[in-house]
């Protein structure tokens, strides 16, 4: 009986630590597909898109891979 609950208590530690070290290369992966706040005209159009100069407080990249995003 005594092995078992050690056994139990390893098992269960393990798969702990495992959860942790999934959730820690999650949040990694995640951080790493951040879009910026803004983009530059060049990559804007890069990007397959246009600067749109009617939004009323900044240049507004529509289209493409940059879609909604302020221009610089």
């Amino acid at each position: 009986m005594r092995i078992r609950r050690i056994l139990a208590a390893v098992f269960a530690t393990a798969a702990l630590a495992g959860l942790g070290l999934t959730g820690a290369a999650t949040a990694t992966a995640a951080a790493g597909s951040v879009t910026p706040a803004s983009v530059t005209p060049g990559e804007c159009t890069d990007g397959g898109g246009t600067i749109d100069r009617s939004t009323p407080v900044l240049p507004t990249c529509r289209g493409g891979m940059n879609d909604g995003q302020t221009v610089d």
